[in-house]
């Protein structure tokens, strides 16, 4: 886990560690079994990396829902 949490470093991730333990936020650092994070209120918040069990890339918020308005 610890090897493809460094690979997301700097992106927006969510995090599932079981039991109803989701988390998103951007991957800062991955040090000593610890994956530091920032949710988007800028709060610092760390993760055991041992306690993962998903992770993702997050695109949420990415695209907007709706219609798309052509000119002729």
């Amino acid at each position: 886990m610890r090897e493809i949490l460094v690979k997301l470093v700097g992106k927006k991730i969510d995090l599932f560690c079981g039991g109803t333990s989701s988390l998103r936020g951007k991957l800062v650092k991955v040090d000593e079994g610890v994956a530091h994070m920032v949710d988007e209120d800028d709060q610092m918040f760390y993760v055991a990396v041992e306690r993962i069990i998903v992770v993702s890339e997050s695109h949420t918020g990415d695209q907007r829902a709706g219609f798309v308005g052509f000119r002729k």
